[in-house]
């Protein structure tokens, strides 16, 4: 591709949201530019193995971070093919109907601009598309819509002995629902059970872009290119319309790619910043909510000790099981708040979800004999806390400059008060449940966070978000933002089916449009 190259369509980012906007635009006859910063991944690179799983996150010290409750740049991020998709967890949850009317119904937040049923049809193709694995009747808790394509993964030990104490506290459990094929689906092998989701699944299992949808769109005919840097969106001089976009290649040469439309579809701490980079204010920035609202769920994990072994070894990293009793918004808690349980982690010795993680206390010998129990007899769950909208939790550029001259982003973020609760009854929950299964010993981890959202929120007008339910920027029609960044609100859940479905949305709005936005 030469600097001057004209395209129908540039994608910014090559992860879950930006592939399945490629694929199903280049499937429609559009010639479409994938700009991936980070460097080039392929399915027969990938390695189970906790060095490599850290390669495959964007390199320390590329956004500033601040406020009382800090956000993480390293955990859910991704750095090269395939973004963060590459080595999520694959835990796939519909958000709930009350998540997208938590203003009218709670007076709390904001409401999305559409309503579950609006995307419910959506939620249903994906799930088809990707293959999604769970058992539809127990997960009593999911909204209406079609049953999962494949049947539940497997529970092993750890999830048998853990649901047993959701069983005698009255609570109910269900196969997490999972984008990890539990049979073969189209093509793809079923999962072998070996706890290597961080790492990228190199079977092809579960479905990372590579997969799935960047695999579509690359044999489609759409173009991929690897350590771009993207500077800034190009404008028509009033900022009406997106002419392309111009980037930094490996070699650090500013070029440029002009297309008729233009999506950003990069990490979420990627999309305020070049859309702040793009104009004098921030394009699409009427709202002046161009970086605001950043919100990230709270989380922490439940751990315990048990007299029987928990094959902890066993599974995906994800978990086996999920529990949802506790995610209705009741004001009758002292605080709005939903919240999910992913039971029964696949461990690793270290790392995320790593055993000797679970104890940062221990050194020496005492860890040494920590370790060697723990690999046997240790159980752990992960708490998934909504996190309501802070409106001055901003991400800004500061006056500090990257190695190409661009500014650095800076983000500041608070927990509001009713998510610190929420998380702080859901971890004493957690600890009854860890004793009615048994454990002799019961820990929690320190208050944490995961799956960042925001900075670009969808709304119903100009005056109080950036796009549309479409990810359509109001001010600019031709310009699309995808991924989290447009979530309004957090629900309790993993974010990464819903993002799917909105650009699933998304792309079928601008195929359907096209000659109104070009």
């Amino acid at each position: 591709m030469n600097s001057a190259e004209k395209v129908d369509a540039v994608i910014v980012g090559s992860g879950a949201a930006g592939s399945l906007i490629a694929a199903t635009l280049a499937k429609a006859g559009k010639k479409v530019v994938i700009l991936e910063a980070g460097p080039q991944r392929r399915m027969q690179d990938l390695v189970s193995s906790q060095i490599w799983s850290r390669r495959l996150k964007v390199p320390a010290g590329t956004t500033l971070t601040g406020g009382k409750d800090p956000l993480s740049v390293g955990f859910a991020s991704g750095w090269g093919t395939g973004g963060s998709a590459l080595h999520h967890y694959a835990c796939w949850f519909r958000l709930h109907e009350e998540d997208f009317e938590m203003r009218t119904r709670f007076d709390v937040g904001v409401d999305w601009p559409m309503s579950y049923a609006d995307l419910r049809p959506w939620y249903d193709r994906v799930q088809e598309e990707v293959g999604l694995s769970g058992d539809a009747e127990r997960e009593v808790w999911r909204p209406a819509g079609a049953p999962y394509p494949m049947p539940p993964l497997p529970t092993f030990a750890q999830g048998e002995i853990v649901a047993r104490g959701f069983e005698k506290l009255g609570k109910r459990t269900a196969p997490l629902p999972m984008a990890i094929n539990s049979v073969p689906y189209k093509g793809r092998p079923a999962c072998i059970q070996d706890g290597w989701c961080d790492s990228g699944c190199p079977t092809g299992a579960l479905a990372n872009p590579l997969a799935t949808y960047l695999s579509e769109s690359l044999s489609a005919g759409a173009e991929i290119h690897h350590e771009t840097t993207v500077a800034r969106v190009l404008t028509t001089p009033d900022g009406e319309r997106a002419t392309g976009v111009e980037y930094f290649d490996g070699k650090g040469e500013l070029r440029t790619v002009m297309a008729d439309v233009v999506v950003l579809a990069a990490y979420v701490f990627e999309i305020p910043r070049i859309l702040l980079q793009s104009r004098e204010g921030g394009l699409a920035n009427a709202s002046d909510m161009v970086g605001r609202s950043m919100m990230a769920h709270t989380t922490s994990n439940i751990f315990g000790f048990f007299e029987e072994d928990t094959d902890n070894f066993l599974g995906r990293t994800g978990g086996q099981l999920v529990a949802q009793d506790d995610y209705a918004k009741d004001p009758a808690k002292g605080f709005i708040g939903s919240s999910s349980w992913l039971i029964a982690n696949a461990l690793k010795p270290n790392d995320l979800l790593g055993i000797v993680n679970s104890r940062v206390d221990l050194f020496g010998p005492a860890l040494h004999d920590f370790f060697q129990k723990a690999a046997k007899k240790l159980a752990t769950m992960t708490f998934v806390g909504e996190s309501l909208p802070v409106r001055d939790n901003r991400l800004t550029l500061t006056g500090e400059k990257d190695r190409y001259g661009l500014p650095r982003a800076s983000v500041v973020h608070q927990y509001a008060e009713d998510s610190v609760k929420c998380w702080a009854a859901g971890i004493e929950s957690g600890k009854q449940v860890f004793a009615a299964a048994g454990a002799r010993e019961i820990w929690s981890g320190g208050r944490n966070q995961m799956h960042t959202m925001g900075g670009a929120v969808m709304g119903r007008n100009a005056g109080d978000s950036v796009t549309n339910s479409y990810g359509q920027t109001h001010q600019v029609p031709n310009l699309f933002i995808a991924g989290s960044s447009l979530f309004p609100t957090t629900g309790g859940v993993n974010p990464t089916f819903t993002l799917c479905a909105l650009a699933s949305r998304s792309a079928d709005y601008m195929v359907n449009n096209w000659s109104g936005l070009t």
